[in-house]
């Protein structure tokens, strides 16, 4: 399987439980809730994405021939040292390429590998840290793992029924948009009015990182 990737770099990863951890972060090319084209924005599943996943021509992007090549290059970027290697693949949709073969192959590097999905496609098998971000209006399929994170606000998703998944934590996430300082303190009252979830910020948007 050849493999496309948006963009690959070490960095501090920026949100969620595992915030301010040191990663490889791993964003495949394409989605199957969006085009990544704006003029396909207002009528596509997911309309707020803040992520450019369109092509393979970002940081350390580009096509990889195979699984081994791919988790070579993640390793050569973590550079030395074995302790606490980390990848995070994410998307677009990372469900659309990452599979077995390159699964095997980041674990026979020592790394763990968390993932950041929509969870409209089931969750390949042997991944160690399952997030996923739910999008209103879609079918959710993959419904337990290890974080759920919702972006808020978001019409027609209720939290309530969100708390009956399997999963070991719930963070609430304001959405990045125009409106960003509602969006905030609106995340702010859900946490607060539900203790089953955590307020989650983008800390790497605050310092600066990719």
């Amino acid at each position: 399987m050849t493999y496309a990737v948006k963009e690959c770099f070490l960095t501090l990863q920026g949100e969620g439980v595992q915030s301010g951890s040191r990663a490889v972060f791993l964003r495949f090319a394409g989605c199957n809730l969006w085009s990544g084209r704006e003029q396909d924005r207002a009528t596509a599943q997911c309309t707020f994405c803040d992520t450019d996943f369109v092509g393979t021509d970002g940081q350390g992007g580009g096509k990889f021939a195979s699984a081994d090549a791919l988790a070579a290059n993640v390793e050569a970027l973590w550079g030395k040292g074995s302790d606490q290697r980390l990848v995070v693949i994410t998307g677009g949709e990372p469900m659309l390429q990452l599979d077995a073969a390159l699964v095997d192959a980041l674990h026979a590097r020592g790394f763990r590998i968390a993932v950041e999905t929509n969870g409209t496609l089931p969750a390949t098998r042997g991944i160690d840290w399952i997030c996923v971000s739910p999008k209103a209006g879609t079918e959710v399929v993959q419904r337990r793992g290890d974080e759920l994170k919702l972006v808020w606000p978001q019409e027609g998703i209720d939290p309530a029924e969100l708390e009956t998944w399997q999963f070991d934590h719930f963070l609430v996430q304001p959405m990045d948009c125009d409106r960003r300082e509602e969006a905030v303190q609106t995340a702010i009252r859900l946490a607060m009015d539900r203790p089953k979830w955590r307020l989650s910020l983008q800390a790497h948007k605050v310092i600066g990182l990719p």
